[in-house]
């Protein structure tokens, strides 16, 4: 019989992890605050549950990939007296944590997961919405062995690559927001490489030829570049949520007073976009802080 797995958030990553379940042969259960999109999914095969609770009850695996750990919290153990997945799950079931949370968040997590007689793996993952619908995620995982053993098979069905760092949780996590501060600062350098080309008169369009062929390049310029030749600010990791993890590398850097100039910049930056009311689009706009440039119309 397939096994039960629960996915909670089905945003870019996590309606791409469920599909892969599926593919995979799991029976996928999934939670969403959206109706519409939980009932695509519905439609696609999987089991739509109306409460994180229902969710847990039903699934030996759980994968929480929502946006924070204010959300995180809320998922597993509820909120205005609503239960939350993890008082439903049954003992021994484990919870893959993915969403970008501090390590101490993740660290504090893991103990209250166990203490309520369930594992659980910190286990943020990168990659984007792409890969996560091929189920080539790659995943910075932590935790107990018992716990990778409980769930290998689910991590095989939705990632390319599992990188164990630890057996101790935040470990995953401290991997993770590194890996932010160099997604951050390098799409802050694109946006600012192509505002400067744009203010000297260059055709954009040639100068991403150029720098995706030449040592200026980096995988967020390849990347993100194109949304701003297209006009297109369509969500598919949102300013705010570079807001949210700069944030988060800033303020771990700051509990040990360890300076960290180009994050603590390409966080204003952010903040400055989200300030002009940018935040919920892609965080290519971070290039609309730019005064004095004509950036090229949506198509």
């Amino acid at each position: 019989m397939s096994r039960n797995v629960g996915v909670i958030g089905l945003g870019a990553m996590g309606l791409g992890v469920a599909r892969s379940l599926l593919r995979a042969g799991f029976k996928v259960h999934a939670c969403d605050l959206r109706h519409e999109v939980l009932q695509g999914f519905v439609a696609q095969g999987g089991v739509g549950c109306a409460s994180p609770a229902e969710l847990g009850a039903q699934c030996e695996v759980v994968i929480t990939l929502v946006v924070n750990a204010a959300q995180t919290e809320t998922v597993l153990f509820g909120k205005d007296g609503e239960e939350g997945a993890l008082a439903a799950m049954k003992p021994g079931s484990v919870v893959i944590a993915s969403a970008t949370v501090a390590p101490d968040f993740a660290r504090e997590l893991g103990a209250r997961v166990e203490a309520a007689g369930l594992q659980m793996l910190d286990a943020p993952v990168s990659g984007g919405a792409a890969r996560a619908a091929s189920g080539e995620m790659t995943m910075m995982t932590s935790g107990p062995a018992a716990a990778y053993a409980a769930c290998e098979d689910v991590l095989a069905a939705i990632a390319g690559k599992v990188y164990r760092l630890g057996a101790a949780h935040g470990a995953g996590s401290k991997v993770k927001i590194i890996n932010q501060l160099l997604a951050g600062v390098h799409i802050a350098a694109a946006a600012e490489a192509m505002a400067l080309g744009l203010r000297e008169g260059v055709d954009p369009g040639a100068l991403y030829d150029v720098i995706t062929h030449s040592a200026g390049n980096s995988w967020m310029y390849e990347n993100r570049v194109p949304h701003i030749l297209a006009g297109d600010y369509t969500p598919l990791s949102a300013v705010d949520i570079f807001v949210k993890d700069l944030g988060l590398v800033l303020d771990t850097a700051r509990r040990t007073k360890f300076p960290l100039p180009l994050s603590a910049a390409a966080h204003q930056m952010f903040m400055m976009a989200s300030t002009a009311g940018h935040g919920g689009e892609d965080d290519s706009a971070v290039v609309k802080i730019f005064p004095g440039i004509d950036l090229p119309a949506a198509k």
